[in-house]
C-alpha cells in the first residue's frame, strides 16, 4: 500500500500549471492518449516514491547523518576494488619490535630476533648494530654459530639452533649518564682540514655514546626509552641499552679468513673451531680488493690517522691539500679505535665512526668493523697472523 497520503504525494509529482493538468479521470474527460498517458505517468510516480520509501521515510529526510569514528570503520579486505585514482607510498621502514618482557627464570632460549642476535654477540658472534630486524647479517652470524657448535648450517633460527642459544641473564641492562660523559661529547668538524686540528675526535652526541657501548643501532635505543629528551641529556639520566659481553678470549687466533663475497670476517682457533664472526665492509673497486694470504705486521689501539690527499682524488678538499695531515684518535677517527696492518702497504683492518654501514663495498680497500668488533679483534690477533682473503 502507499500509505494515507498517497493521493498527496500523487498529486506533487505532476506539474501544476492548468494547460498540463492531467485529465480527472474521475469525472471522465479527456481522451485515450491522455487517460493512457496519465495512468502510465501515476504508475511511474508510485513506484518511485515506494522504492524511495523502503529506504528511508519521509521524516528520516530531516534527521542529521550519524558521527562515526574513523576507528569504527571497517577495514577493506583484499578484494575490495578500489576506483579513484592514488599514488604509491614510499616503502615503509621495517620496525622492529620492542624486547619481549622478562622471564621467570635463566637460562631460556632466545624468543625473538632481538634476542637472537643478543644471545650472538654474547658467543662472539656479531651480526652488526642490534636492531631487532632479521636480515643477511643476522642470518650470515646464524649460519656461524650453527658451525661453532656443530649444527646443520641453515641461516635459520630453527628449533635445533634455538635449543643451543641460550640467554643466561637480563638481555637489558640500566646505565646512568655522567658528568664525565657530557663533558666527552663534542662537534664533529666537516673538513679534514678541521679535524686534524681537533685534540681528540670523541663522540659528538650522548645517543651515539650509549648506542655503541651497547653496540646497538640509534633506533633501537630510541625506542627503548621513548621517554628520553636526546637534545637535552642532563647527567644523572638513565638509558636502557642491550647488556652486551664478549666472551673473554680463552686463546689467542690461529688465523682469519675475510670472505669478500659474504662480506664477513672469521676467526679461528688452532682446531679451525669459530671464536668469532664480524660483518666487513670490502673495498668499493673490484681492482681494490687483495685475495690470497696476508700476514698482520702492527697492533695499534686508539691510533691516530694519516690524511693522504692522494687517496682521495673524489673528495674537493683533498685535491686543494697539498700536504698529509695527521688526525687525532677516537672513535670518530676515520679508522675508529682499532687498526691492524696488514703486509700488503695501505691496508688494513680498522674500526670505523659508521658502524650502521659496516658489511657495504665502499672503502678504498681495507676492511672495516664496528668499532666493538675491531676492539675485540686486537685482543685475539698476534703480529704474524695469516689472514686469507677469499673471493
Amino acid at each position: 500500500m502507499l500509505g494515507p497520503h498517497r493521493h498527496l504525494w500523487l498529486n506533487l509529482a505532476v506539474p501544476r500549471h492548468p494547460k498540463h493538468r492531467l485529465p480527472d479521470l474521475r469525472k471522465g474527460n479527456g481522451g485515450p492518449i491522455y487517460w493512457v498517458s496519465s495512468v502510465l505517468l501515476r504508475a511511474v510516480v508510485g513506484w518511485l516514491w515506494w522504492q524511495s520509501g523502503k529506504t528511508k521515510s519521509p521524516e528520516a529526510l530531516h534527521k542529521p547523518a550519524p558521527v562515526v569514528s574513523m576507528a569504527k570503520l571497517a577495514v577493506p579486505t583484499q578484494s575490495t576494488v578500489i576506483t579513484r585514482p592514488f599514488t604509491t607510498p614510499p616503502p615503509a621502514r621495517v620496525i622492529a619490535p620492542l624486547p619481549l618482557p622478562q622471564p621467570a627464570g635463566f637460562p631460556y632460549p632466545a624468543r625473538d630476533v632481538f634476542e637472537t642476535q643478543l644471545a650472538l654477540a654474547r658467543n662472539g658472534i656479531s651480526s652488526g648494530s642490534l636492531d631487532g630486524v632479521m636480515g643477511s647479517q643476522t642470518r650470515s652470524a646464524l649460519s656461524a654459530f650453527q658451525r661453532k657448535v656443530g649444527l646443520v648450517e641453515t641461516g635459520q633460527l630453527d628449533a635445533a639452533t634455538k635449543a643451543r642459544l641460550l640467554l643466561e641473564t637480563p638481555p637489558l641492562v640500566t646505565c646512568i649518564v655522567t658528568s664525565n660523559d657530557l663533558a666527552r661529547l663534542q662537534p664533529l668538524s666537516k673538513t679534514w682540514l678541521g679535524k686534524s686540528q681537533q685534540a681528540v675526535l670523541d663522540y659528538e652526541t650522548i645517543l651515539e655514546l650509549v648506542a655503541e657501548k651497547g653496540h646497538a643501532s640509534p633506533y633501537l635505543v630510541r625506542r627503548l626509552n621513548p621517554e628520553i629528551d636526546w637534545t637535552n641529556v642532563v647527567a644523572g639520566t638513565e638509558v636502557r641499552i642491550p647488556d652486551v659481553a664478549y666472551p673473554h678470549p680463552a686463546m689467542k687466533a690461529a688465523f682469519a679468513v675475510i670472505s669478500l663475497a659474504g662480506k664477513k670476517l672469521e676467526v679461528f682457533g688452532a682446531n679451525t673451531n669459530v671464536l668469532a664472526h664480524f660483518p666487513c665492509s670490502i673495498a668499493a673497486r673490484v681492482e681494490k680488493r687483495p685475495s690470497g694470504e696476508l700476514r698482520v705486521t702492527a697492533i695499534a689501539p686508539n691510533p691516530d690517522y694519516t690524511f693522504n690527499p692522494e687517496v682521495f682524488p673524489e673528495s674537493a678538499e683533498a685535491r686543494e691539500i697539498k700536504t698529509k695531515l695527521v688526525l687525532p684518535p677516537g672513535p670518530n677517527n676515520p679508522v675508529g679505535v682499532a687498526w691492524i696492518s696488514l703486509d700488503l702497504p695501505g691496508y688494513g683492518i680498522h674500526g670505523t665512526p659508521s658502524p650502521e654501514q659496516v658489511g657495504r663495498t665502499e672503502s678504498h680497500g681495507c676492511f672495516r668493523l664496528a668499532n666493538w668488533n675491531a676492539e675485540y679483534l686486537l685482543k685475539l690477533a698476534w703480529v704474524g697472523m695469516p689472514v686469507y682473503v677469499e673471493p
